[in-house]
């Protein structure tokens, strides 16, 4: 019998993960990564530039996101991967709630509606959405760096 890939050895297959060395230390600066563009977003916020605030929490997403990849031993290529790997190695394995990459899939589909559709604008309410979600996913994850 031939056992299918899932999507995350699909991902180690193409190179889009990549193993390299544990490091606590980078996992911890991507958290504080992520913090500072949460600040970001918040900011952009205050001024009303809701694209540039969606972008801003997504980023603070990914950042936390990638520190348990960081933490564990591993790089990333593919943002649609690191969801992969959160997915399997933390969700699956009940150590992180599943909020947290259906989070991530959402946010990162919306960042890239705003970056490349022409027709997106982030709204006010997908702002304040973005931000209150990305402190989610900071605080979720945090929990298992520290």
């Amino acid at each position: 019998m031939v056992k299918k890939l899932s999507e995350l050895d699909k991902c180690f297959e193409k190179g889009l993960i990549r193993k390299t060395l544990p490091s606590r230390e980078k996992a911890l600066k991507s958290i504080g990564k992520a913090k500072r563009w949460l600040e970001e977003a918040k900011k952009n916020f205050d001024f009303k530039l809701f694209d540039s605030c969606l972008v801003s929490s997504y980023s603070a997403m990914f950042h936390a996101a990638r520190a348990l990849l960081l933490k564990d031993g591993f790089r990333e290529k593919s943002h649609y991967c690191l969801a992969r790997y959160v997915e399997e190695k933390y969700v699956i394995t009940k150590k992180l709630s599943g909020i947290v990459v259906d989070l991530l899939d959402r946010f990162r589909e919306l960042r890239h509606e705003d970056l490349y559709e022409l027709d997106f604008f982030a709204t006010r309410e997908d702002a304040k959405e973005a931000i209150k979600n990305a402190e989610i996913v900071i605080r979720e994850i945090e929990k298992l760096i520290a």
